[in-house]
C-alpha cells in the first residue's frame, strides 16, 4: 500500500488495528478519506455517520481479488515535494493530529536508515512495529531500499517473537524499550539470536542496564540506539562502537539531518548546556494536516545560524552536545519535574529505578504539592522479590534527597499506548484520578 499510493499519486493514511473506535472514526474524518481498505470485523464496527458518503469501504479479500486483475503501475511522475502520507500520531494527548509527509521525507529517511545501518540485500527484517509508527514504516522502506526482505509479524507476545526470529532467520529487529524489556527475560534456545546482526532502538531511551542485557541476549548484534520525531523521522543515532563507553548518549545527526541545541533566547547552546532540541534539513515533514496553528508551534524557521536553513522542527525536549558532538536527552519540557526549585528528568528516576536491579520498567512524573512545587511518584513494576523494600533503600543511597520519590507505587504492569511505547499520560491521569495507590 505505501508503494502503490505513491504511484498510483494517492495519499497514504495507515491506521494503527490496536486504536479504538472513536479514534479511527476521528482518522478517517480529519483526513478526508475516499477509500479505507481493512478487515470484516472493523468494517461490521463502523456505525452510521463514522464513514461520510464519499468514502468507499474494500474488505482485504475484495482488494485481493482486485489486486489479481490490475495492471503494473508505472514509476511515480510526482514531485518529490508532493504530499504522499499522512502519519496520524496515537492520540495519547488528545484526538490524533497528521503528520504530512513528502515523497521526499519517505525516500531520504528510508536511504538515510539503510546507510547507517548497513542493510544488505540478504538482510531479513523482523517488522513488529505497528506499520502506522514512523519507524514501523520506514522497517519496510528502508529494508526495501537495500534489497532486502521484509517479514511482517502482527504478535501477542513476547514468545511470538522469539519464534519468528529463529523461524525466518531474522538479521534486524527494530523494537522499543517495552518490548526489549520482555525479550532479554524470554527463553531462547540456544543459537536462537544467531543470525540477528543489529537490534536497533526508538521510542524511548534504553537504560544501562538494558543495554547490558540486550548485549548480552543478542551477543553477534550490534546495538543501535536511537532518538527521533515522527514530525522529521529520525534525528539521531548512536554508533554501536561507542554505545559501551557511551551507554546513555543520542548519538549523532543521521545522514541529510541537522541537529542543534538551541537556548530560550534562540543561540547555540554551550558544551553541556541544556537547550532544546531542533531539526533542520530534508526530513523535517509538511506541518500537521489541516491544523495550522499547532503546526505554527511545532514548525518554524531555522534559526539564522543553521547551516541547512528553511522550515525545522522545535522538538520540545530538552538536551546537551557534550565535547565529542554526542548528543544526551534531558527530558521533554511539559514533562520536566520542578521540586524544591530545582528541574529534575523523570528519566533520571527510571534510569536509578531500573540501575537497582528489582524494577523491570517503571515511570515517573511530578504532581502538584504545596511545599515542593511538585512531587516525584513513580510507578514501577517489580523484577524480584523484596523490591518495595530494596528500592526505597537504593534511592536513599544514590539519590539526592530533592530526587527521592515521594511515593512508589507497584502494579503487575503499566499501560501502553499503541505503538508499544508506556502510556505516560494516562499512568498520570489514573494517579490523578485515584485509579493507582500503594
Amino acid at each position: 500500500m505505501p508503494l502503490a499510493a505513491a504511484r498510483a499519486g494517492l495519499v497514504h493514511v495507515p491506521i494503527n488495528p490496536a486504536l479504538r473506535h472513536a479514534q479511527v472514526a476521528h482518522i478517517l474524518s480529519d483526513s478526508g478519506a475516499r477509500l479505507l481498505l481493512t478487515g470484516k470485523a472493523r468494517a461490521d464496527a463502523f456505525a452510521v455517520g463514522d464513514l461520510s458518503a464519499d468514502c468507499a469501504v474494500w474488505l482485504e479479500s475484495e482488494a485481493a481479488d482486485a489486486w489479481q486483475k490490475g495492471d503494473t503501475l508505472p514509476p511515480s511522475k510526482a514531485d518529490p515535494d508532493d504530499l504522499v502520507a499522512i502519519l496520524y500520531t496515537s492520540g495519547s494527548t488528545g484526538r490524533p493530529k497528521g503528520v504530512m509527509l513528502s515523497h521526499t521525507n519517505l525516500w531520504l529517511g528510508a536511504i538515510s536508515v539503510a546507510h547507517y545501518l548497513g542493510l544488505e540485500a540478504d538482510d531479513r527484517t523482523l517488522c513488529v512495529l505497528p506499520l502506522s509508527f514512523d519507524y514501523g514504516q520506514n522497517q519496510l522502506l528502508s529494508t526495501w531500499a537495500a534489497g532486502g526482505c521484509a517479514v511482517t509479524l502482527d504478535y501477542l507476545t513476547a514468545r511470538d517473537v522469539v519464534r519468528a526470529v529463529e523461524r525466518e532467520a531474522i538479521t534486524t529487529l527494530a523494537g522499543v524499550p517495552p518490548l526489549w524489556v520482555q525479550l532479554v527475560e524470554a527463553n531462547w534456545s540456544v543459537g536462537g539470536t544467531k543470525t540477528v546482526r543489529r537490534v536497533t532502538n526508538s521510542g524511548g531511551a534504553l537504560t544501562q542496564p538494558l543495554v547490558r542485557k540486550l548485549q548480552q541476549c543478542f551477543d553477534r548484534a550490534q546495538v543501535y540506539p536511537m532518538y527521533g520525531l515522527t514530525e522529521a523521522f529520525r534525528s539521531t543515532f548512536l554508533d554501536p562502537a561507542l554505545v559501551k563507553a557511551h551507554p546513555t548518549s543520542m548519538g549523532k545527526a543521521i545522514p541529510f539531518a541537522e541537529i542543534l541545541v538551541v537556548r530560550a533566547d534562540g543561540h547555540e547552546a554551550a558544551i553541556g548546556e541544556h537547550g532544546e532540541l531542533v531539526h533542520c534539513g530534508p526530513l523535517v515533514a509538511q506541518g500537521y494536516w489541516q491544523d495550522t496553528e499547532r503546526s505554527a508551534l511545532r514548525f518554524r524557521p531555522a534559526p539564522i545560524w543553521s547551516s541547512l536553513g528553511g522550515m525545522a522542527v522545535w522538538s520540545g525536549d530538552t538536551v546537551y552536545k557534550d565535547e565529542n558532538g554526542l548528543f544526551y536527552f534531558v527530558g521533554r519540557d511539559d514533562e520536566m519535574i520542578k521540586s524544591s526549585g530545582n528541574r529534575i528528568s523523570p528519566t533520571e528516576i527510571e534510569e536509578a529505578a531500573q540501575a537497582s536491579g528489582v524494577v523491570l520498567e517503571s515511570a515517573a512524573f511530578g504532581m502538584p504539592d504545596e511545599r515542593l512545587g511538585q512531587a516525584i511518584i513513580l510507578v514501577a513494576v517489580a523484577n524480584a522479590d523484596g523490591a518495595h523494600e530494596e528500592l526505597p533503600n537504593w534511592f536513599r543511597r544514590e539519590l539526592p534527597m530533592f530526587m527521592q520519590p515521594r511515593e512508589i507505587i507497584w502494579r503487575k504492569d503499566l499501560p501502553r499506548n499503541p505503538n508499544g511505547k508506556l502510556d505516560r499520560v494516562a499512568i498520570r491521569k489514573a494517579y490523578a484520578v485515584g485509579e493507582l495507590t500503594s
